[in-house]
């Protein structure tokens, strides 16, 4: 491929000169190529088709997950198995991106501690701290950075859904009709104290009630 400056001197969006691995907290959201609809829909109620009912417009709107929403959804909750400085806290997944606080730990203990993490509104049931315990076969990774992380997550989410589409279409190369899965950078924004926290993260779990005027939202 011959060079393109229009390609090969894109901006970075990070923070020049921070450091990443240091313990702090991070609001990150990372899209999917094109905005394309990847993980599912926002329903109100038990569906979309129960939107004339009265009760389902009163109900609180919410990510329904498809296949591939699944796997993006699981894939950030286990995170902490392979990043030993990782502490899951609220994050949602939409229809073409998902929005995620990092928190860095660190490993001595000092560091950042924003408010306790909030139960996802989607799958409060669901959203407990992990074991810290390794899964047979993964070595967790120290002193991670922001870009570690997100790195490994957008990776296992596409192999994870590539893995899908295989198996339901055997046979059939997936190229045309997967493409590619995230954009090819990410947007980060360093949490820097308790009133930021607090709006980001209301922020996150507000935004399914919010689609249609998120500036994420493509039809």
């Amino acid at each position: 491929m011959s060079f393109d400056s229009r390609i090969h001197h894109r901006r970075s969006i990070r923070l020049k000169g921070y450091d990443y691995s240091q313990a702090g907290a991070y609001f990150i959201t990372i899209c999917c190529q094109d905005r394309k609809w990847r993980f599912g829909k926002i329903v109100v109620g038990a569906s979309l088709a129960d939107a004339h009912n009265a009760d389902a417009q009163n109900a609180e709107a919410q990510m329904e997950l498809n296949e591939y929403g699944q796997i993006a959804y699981d894939e950030w909750t286990k995170l902490p198995e392979r990043f030993s400085n990782f502490e899951l806290d609220v994050f949602q997944i939409m229809p073409n991106h998902m929005h995620g606080i990092i928190l860095l730990t660190d490993i001595v203990g000092a560091g950042f501690t924003p408010a306790q993490p909030v139960a996802h509104p989607a799958h409060p049931e669901q959203y407990e701290q992990p074991q810290k315990g390794q899964p047979q076969g993964i070595v967790p990774t120290v002193n991670a950075t922001v870009g570690d992380i997100v790195g490994a997550y957008k990776s296992l989410v596409a192999n994870g859904c590539l893995d899908i589409f295989k198996i339901k279409w055997a046979g059939v190369n997936p190229a045309p009709y997967m493409g590619k899965l995230w954009q090819r950078n990410y947007h980060e924004h360093i949490i820097r104290n308790e009133q930021s926290y607090q709006t980001i993260s209301n922020y996150i779990m507000n935004n399914p009630a919010k689609w249609n005027d998120d500036k994420y939202f493509m039809e």
